[in-house]
């Protein structure tokens, strides 16, 4: 509520979710916004939001990109994921006490989704029992031929971090 109020949304309408599915914001080609520094704070505290609310993370990641020649289309999509927390401001992330200790992860990605340098994305989400623990939204290093080269590069990204995480928790004594 600190955020909408900082850039006075707090009157404004809800959205119903936080980016356009099919944003052309790497394309964008409009005005330049006038106060990058107001731009690049708005997407530091969303930086920081996304540590609970990882429905952000895609969108965040997507504005993150225009920090240093943010247009006022970047802005605009900025003020739309302030305007879709305004919408859900009670949304976060439940950590159980209670939980079977196994380990599930979802990955997927989307093949050749940036228009500019045609990489793909990797996502995945790792739960712990019912509880989420780790995920992540990030362009692949190198181009993909095929979606299933895309999905593969996804695959071995969520097993790094399963990995990581069976040793984690075997260093703290959870033996999994």
């Amino acid at each position: 509520m600190d955020i909408l109020n900082e850039c006075g949304l707090l009157g404004c309408k809800p959205a119903a979710f936080p980016i356009d599915q099919n944003h052309q914001l790497a394309l964008a080609n409009g005005p330049a916004f006038e106060d990058p520094t107001r731009y690049r704070r708005i997407v530091g505290r969303l930086v920081y939001l996304t540590i609970t609310r990882p429905e952000l993370s895609y969108a965040v990641r997507t504005l993150s990109q225009f920090l240093q020649h943010p247009l006022q289309e970047h802005y605009d999509a900025a003020l739309r994921v302030l305007r879709y927390i305004k919408g859900n401001p009670g949304q976060g992330l439940l950590l159980r006490s209670n939980c079977d200790l196994l380990l599930r992860a979802y990955c997927d990605s989307d093949w050749a989704s940036c228009p500019i340098t045609r990489r793909s994305i990797t996502g995945y989400f790792v739960t712990l029992g019912d509880s989420p623990i780790s995920w992540k939204s990030k362009k692949q290093h190198t181009i993909s031929r095929s979606s299933a080269e895309a999905e593969y590069r996804s695959m071995a990204a969520a097993t790094a971090e399963i990995l990581w995480l069976k040793g984690f928790l075997k260093d703290i004594g959870v033996d999994h």
